[in-house]
């Protein structure tokens, strides 16, 4: 980005010492696109160079000073002109003077502490970036280049599986058991649904993944529900005594890990919606919250492992165990 002054002008450009060997993952931008930005973790150092290309080599630019700055800030859309930052880090690169040939400015911002998630919603934004400055008396000239921040958590120690019921005196009693309650990004959601009473005739039944996000406090809050996934788990009627499976992977979907009140801003919750529908249109559903969690890369097993593993531990049967032997079966093949 260049801004023209009174003859000369310059350009910058943000240069991360580690480009050629860090990381590039995509995030969704605010126009809903996908782009390609440099991976951070919290605690990492950000160092690389500033570099100051003059327009009109031979001719003196007069500057304020020369910064850059690391800084972690979220938008609220409703409320653009306030930026709210929870990190601000400046470094100063050259005092007040004047640029008489292009120059590079190396900076270093050690083990920065990145809290939360990079995140783009319907309603907030919180994002990470560099910001290089040229301080002028009248149009400072600078950079901005972004970066992506994923937050990374261990196994939780405590994961209860979850059992609901689903029911209407007389008419309809189901009971729905998932394996667990907190699910990390890549992970397989598996389940069993049992009809212990059957008296309406139930034509079709799903599960979805709900993403809510909440901005705001007091009055004005804002809920955004967003349908992530929809799961058909039966087409047809249903007989008492029946249970029905569940595989749900995860893999495939755009999802963000839980994020709970952030920065006293926002939070993101997921919610698994059980959706019964009967022969006269009318819906009936349970919604119970899950937590959704990112773990670091490890060495990936094919999904029909990951899923034949959980299947086991969750059946306990002699069919999941054929599942695994398949699924050895396959890795081998």
């Amino acid at each position: 980005m260049s801004f023209f002054s009174f003859g000369q002008s310059a350009e910058i450009d943000v240069v991360l010492n580690d480009a050629e060997t860090r990381k590039k993952v995509e995030h969704k931008t605010e126009d809903g696109k996908k782009d390609k930005y440099f991976l951070f973790y919290d605690g990492e150092t950000v160092s690389g160079k500033v570099n100051v290309t003059l327009k009109n080599p031979g001719k003196r630019l007069e500057h304020h000073g020369i910064k850059i700055e690391f800084v972690g800030q979220i938008e609220l859309y409703y409320d653009r002109g306030n930026h709210h930052e929870f990190v601000s880090l400046v470094k100063d690169l050259a005092r007040p003077g004047e640029i008489t040939q292009s120059q590079t400015f190396d900076f270093e911002f050690t083990h920065v502490e990145k809290p939360y998630e990079s995140y783009t919603g319907q309603n907030v934004k919180l994002r990470y970036f560099l910001r290089a400055t040229v301080i002028r008396r009248l149009n400072d000239i600078n950079k901005e280049m972004d970066i992506v921040v994923h937050t990374l958590s261990t196994y939780p120690e405590l994961n209860s599986s979850i059992k609901m019921e689903v029911g209407i005196e007389d008419c309809l009693h189901i009971e729905f058991e998932y394996n667990k309650s907190k699910y990390h990004l890549k992970d397989v959601i598996v389940g069993k649904i049992y009809f212990l009473l059957v008296r309406i005739k139930i034509k079709h039944m799903e599960i979805d993944i709900i993403k809510r996000e909440t901005t705001g406090t007091g009055p004005s809050v804002y809920h955004e529900n967003d349908t992530i996934a929809k799961y058909e788990i039966m087409d047809g009627a249903p007989v008492r005594g029946e249970s029905i499976p569940i595989r749900l992977f995860l893999a495939g979907y755009d999802l963000t890990p839980t994020m709970r009140d952030i920065n006293k801003k926002f939070s993101v919750r997921y919610y698994l919606n059980l959706v019964l529908i009967d022969e006269e249109e009318r819906r009936y559903f349970k919604q119970q919250e899950i937590t959704l969690w990112r773990k670091g890369d490890v060495v990936r097993k094919s999904m029909s492992h990951q899923a034949a593993i959980a299947s086991q531990r969750f059946e306990g049967s002699a069919a999941s165990e054929s599942a695994l032997e398949q699924a050895a079966k396959e890795e081998s093949g």
